[in-house]
């Protein structure tokens, strides 16, 4: 598949890596930054053009004529979508994926049709953010909270503690704990290393646990896994940008939440917004502006700047001075495995939620949505499957007879309103929803073919 990603910026770069690993994938990354480029081709298995991402001619030698999908992901909103409108009235690019950041051109959904701004997909990070940050502050707990059709099922990730009710004991012994519920372990990461369990497998204290499970029995699950913790009542947000009051105007009817932001003159622009969040001046990394707000009461503390030195700061500042939970937003991801050995409960990683909404557009077959996990190392994905016996891989068979890729399971069906969560003797049947788990994403090539239907198809 032919793609060109407009902008080598952060989002833009990790959507490089993460598409150029794939063989099947060619790349072109457009940007106005020689310097950028270079760095980025000398890294990876790319095309580089130098140039402005909507100019037609920059377009044309990047090879949009002939390129299957446009990615825009440069700073700017407007650059974007004009780059987007360039792709298909002069080279019909078929799918035109771009990044929005304004709430007002997200929500105005006449504008992005074949006759006026044709962007078939439009991805705002921030907002894939703000919802990230409200599924973990929802499952105090949980280090991942993944929605799949439609948010019926999750599959979710905690880490193990002596406070659950399945630590120390075989998985087999989940059904008698917890009878009148449905649900599965998928996959357990123990000390960084990838493990598919079986009924035998004996979950360890310090195990990274992902089960997925109906959206109303999360909870039971995460009790086999670790002690419940209380409701998040209180949220301290430290930066007034984009994510930051998304997040407060998301939790502020459901939450006591503050604001701390340094520019006077936003935090106003921020309080006018708001109606219930307070909007505190100030410094997130000042010692005595902590202590005056009673830092040691707050359950979530969550960095939100846009420095991330500030947010790690800042958040070790909160976690020593009493907060409950930190929150930090790294957009390099070589910080997020070192700052979550150290005193931050949990590093958000912009780049790594970004991507699954693009790779749900790239992969091969009929694929709703996809999650990136374990810094992209591994993924989770929910496709459909098509055809019949004959033509496909996987309808009319039974799980146990499909020929799953090495460290691929098959977790659970969404068939219509039911949701199955998947056995050994399970038949797919067309039409439904397959909800998988991959350890090694580099296998993901023979997935998709099992997701393809044959010629014979019509």
């Amino acid at each position: 598949m032919k793609i060109l990603i407009l902008g080598a910026g952060q989002v833009g770069s990790s959507a490089a890596y993460h598409l150029s690993r794939e063989e099947a994938n060619e790349v072109t990354v457009v940007d106005t930054n020689a310097d950028v480029l270079r760095e980025l081709q000398d890294r990876l298995d790319i095309r580089t053009v130098v140039g402005h991402a909507a100019h037609p001619e920059v377009l044309e030698r990047a090879g949009a004529g002939d390129a299957d999908i446009v990615v825009a992901l440069t700073d700017t909103d407007e650059t974007n979508m004009i780059a987007c409108q360039v792709a298909y009235t002069n080279f019909r690019t078929p799918t035109k994926i771009a990044r929005i950041r304004a709430a007002e051109y997200m929500n105005a959904n006449n504008l992005f049709t074949q006759d006026a701004i044709p962007i078939d997909v439009r991805i705002s990070p921030e907002q894939l953010v703000c919802t990230h940050i409200e599924q973990l502050i929802l499952y105090p707990g949980s280090s991942q909270v993944l929605d799949f059709a439609d948010g019926r099922v999750r599959l979710v990730g905690a880490k193990a503690d002596r406070g659950g009710l399945l630590v120390g004991q075989r998985i087999a012994t989940l059904k008698d704990h917890i009878p009148n519920t449905e649900g599965r372990i998928a996959a357990i990461y123990r000390d960084g290393v990838a493990m598919l369990p079986n009924g035998d497998t004996v979950i360890q204290e310090g195990d990274e646990v992902f089960f997925i499970a109906d959206r109303k029995d999360i909870r039971v699950f995460m009790s086999e896994m670790r002690r419940l913790e209380d409701p998040v009542r209180r949220v301290v947000i430290a930066g007034g940008g984009n994510i930051g009051v998304r997040l407060a105007l998301a939790l502020e009817n459901t939450n006591q939440v503050k604001i701390i932001e340094r520019d006077p003159r936003r935090a106003r622009q921020i309080s006018e917004r708001l109606n219930k969040a307070i909007v505190l001046v100030g410094d997130a990394a000042d010692e005595e502006l902590l202590l005056e707000e009673n830092i040691d009461n707050v359950d979530i503390f969550c960095a939100l700047t846009n420095s991330e030195e500030a947010n790690i700061l800042s958040s070790m500042l909160a976690k020593r001075l009493g907060a409950h939970k930190v929150m930090a937003l790294i957009n390099r991801p070589s910080y997020v495995d070192l700052v979550e050995s150290g005193s931050i409960d949990i590093a958000i990683s912009p780049q790594q939620i970004t991507i699954g909404s693009l790779l749900a557009h790239v992969r091969r077959g009929d694929v709703v949505k996809v999650h990136s996990l374990r810094r992209g190392a591994a993924e989770a994905m929910e496709a459909i499957a098509h055809g019949d016996k004959d033509s496909s891989l996987v309808v009319g068979r039974a799980i146990e007879d499909i020929e799953l890729p090495a460290g691929t399971a098959i977790l659970a069906i969404v068939r219509g309103d039911r949701v199955i969560i998947a056995h050994h003797d399970t038949v797919i049947e067309t039409d439904d929803h397959v909800i998988l788990f991959m350890t090694d994403r580099r296998k993901i090539e023979n997935l998709e073919s099992l997701f393809q239907v044959g010629v014979s198809f019509v």
